[in-house]
């Protein structure tokens, strides 16, 4: 029989010259707090006090990450899965994920209607609804990934395949968490979606408002940077490098001063439009014609019609020879 090692902790070591004083400070710690809670009373300052819980990120998170074991079975599973229990395995998952999103949807329309004063909404029949029709379109979502993940592999020389792709790249993963999203957005969920798209942008650095229109056999290669406003509009068979910002230009202001919400702000791509590295389009009037295709570094707030190459004139490289010593 293995005999088990057994670990010390290291010595404490301290200072012989030191002494330790923390009722010193710690009797400062209730002016500390009350300074803080007085805070609170500034509208200067922001609180969530006797305000009904908003939804939990880490439940976002967990919703989103079931959603990619439903939309690619078997990839991102702990143990594998074959025919026989395909169905049972699924039905397992899609019965969570309808009592969690159910949860965390009710939570968000409960949220807005008492933060903002609003008439009942019937937030846990409106959660219960708004939950299985997003669970209705899970064979439209897949469909609609399967083209992103052919998009991908086809743009892309470097993939090994589409299970490294569905494996590794972040372009996949911030589409995927896009699209659930947008889905979410699409049926009026407040909150959850961007709780999700912001998570999607900070793993991956790539930031797609939920509310943004794209189409199918959407391809983001490398993908840093990338950056698509809330009312962009993507055609089919779209592709964007590293660095690119489809954004707004100046945002508008009613008579009161307050920034117009509802406008278009973004642009329109249509379809099979190629956008290099480091590129930015400004603007809700411009539409990117079709088959077009933006150089790396163009900055771009009108219209191009279909067709069009648009690059910029080479900058003059200046070569210095070093002297031999």
């Amino acid at each position: 029989m293995a005999r088990k090692t057994r670990i010390i902790p290291p010595p404490q070591i301290t200072c012989p010259e030191e002494f330790s004083t923390p009722g010193s400070y710690r009797h400062r710690l209730p002016d500390i707090v009350n300074r803080v809670v007085d805070s609170c009373s500034s509208r200067e300052c922001f609180e969530h006090v006797d305000a009904t819980p908003m939804p939990s990120k880490q439940r976002a998170i967990d919703i989103l990450e079931s959603c990619r074991e439903i939309l690619f079975p078997g990839y991102f599973e702990t143990q594998g899965v074959d025919r026989v229990d395909l169905q049972y395995r699924l039905g397992q998952e899609i019965s969570g994920l309808f009592r969690s999103l159910a949860a965390e949807v009710t939570k968000s329309i409960r949220h807005e209607c008492l933060r903002h004063g609003q008439s009942c909404q019937h937030c846990e029949e409106q959660g219960q609804g708004k939950a299985n029709d997003f669970l209705e379109g899970l064979p439209e979502l897949r469909a609609i990934l399967a083209t992103d993940v052919r998009a991908t592999y086809e743009g892309d020389p470097a993939a090994a395949g589409y299970d490294e792709i569905i494996f590794s790249y972040p372009g996949i993963y911030a589409i995927l968490t896009y699209r659930v999203a947008h889905r979410l957005y699409e049926l009026g969920v407040p909150i959850l979606p961007r709780i999700m798209t912001e998570h999607a942008h900070s793993i991956t650095g790539i930031d797609i408002h939920p509310g943004a229109s794209i189409g199918a056999s959407f391809f983001i290669d490398h993908g840093t940077g990338v950056v698509i406003g809330q009312t962009a509009v993507l055609g089919k068979r779209v592709k964007l490098y590293q660095g690119v910002t489809l954004g707004a230009l100046a945002f508008k202001r009613d008579k009161n001063g307050a920034l117009d919400r509802t406008s278009k702000r973004h642009p329109t791509l249509e379809d099979d439009v190629t956008v290099y590295a480091a590129s930015t389009i400004l603007g809700g009037d411009t539409v990117i014609g079709a088959r077009s295709v933006i150089g790396g570094n163009i900055w771009l707030t009108k219209s191009i019609p279909p067709d069009t190459k648009v690059l910029i004139q080479p900058p003059k490289l200046i070569l210095k020879t070093r002297a031999r010593e």
